[in-house]
C-alpha cells in the first residue's frame, strides 16, 4: 500500500467518527505537514475531541508536503474519497450513514456531492433524491 499525505480535516473527522482506524489501514503509512498537527493540537487545546498525531507510530510529520505528493505521484483524496475507499476495502458497510454523521459534526456537504458520493458508494436510491431536493427546495415541495 502506498504512502498517503494528509490534512487536518480527514484526521479530525475520521477520528470524530471513531473511524481514524480506515486510514491506517488504506495506506502504508500516514504523512502530515507540520501545520497539521499545530491545527489539531490548539484544538485539543480547546476542548475538542481530537487526536494526538505525536502518540500514532503509523502517523509520519515531514515538509513541505505539497512537494512530496508532486515527487512521488501520490493521489490526492479528502474525508469523503476516504469512506468510498474504506467501503471497497470492507471496511465499513456503508457511507451514507457516516455522511450524515459528518454533517451532524458540522461537516460541510452540499447536495448534489453528497448525491454523487452516494452514486459512487452503489447507494443512491429515489428516496434519497427526494432528501437532496428537499435540502436544496426545502421540505413538502417534492412529497
Amino acid at each position: 500500500m502506498p504512502d498517503v499525505i494528509c490534512n487536518t480535516s480527514p484526521i479530525q473527522y475520521l477520528y470524530q467518527l471513531e473511524l481514524l482506524h480506515i486510514l491506517r489501514a488504506l495506506a502504508g503509512g500516514v504523512i502530515v505537514p507540520p501545520a497539521v498537527v499545530d491545527e489539531l493540537a490548539e484544538g485539543r487545546a480547546l476542548g475538542v475531541n481530537l487526536p494526538d498525531l505525536t502518540a500514532l507510530d503509523w502517523v509520519t510529520v515531514r515538509r513541505p508536503v505539497s512537494e512530496l505528493a508532486e515527487t512521488l505521484g501520490l493521489r490526492l483524496t479528502g474525508t469523503l474519497g476516504l469512506l468510498l475507499d474504506a467501503k471497497s476495502a470492507g471496511l465499513i458497510p456503508a457511507v451514507g450513514p457516516f455522511l450524515s454523521r459528518l454533517q451532524a459534526l458540522h461537516f460541510r456537504v452540499a447536495p448534489h456531492t453528497r448525491a454523487a458520493v452516494l452514486k459512487l458508494a452503489g447507494e443512491w436510491t429515489p428516496e434519497r433524491w427526494q432528501e437532496v431536493l428537499e435540502q436544496i427546495y426545502g421540505t413538502g415541495r417534492f412529497s
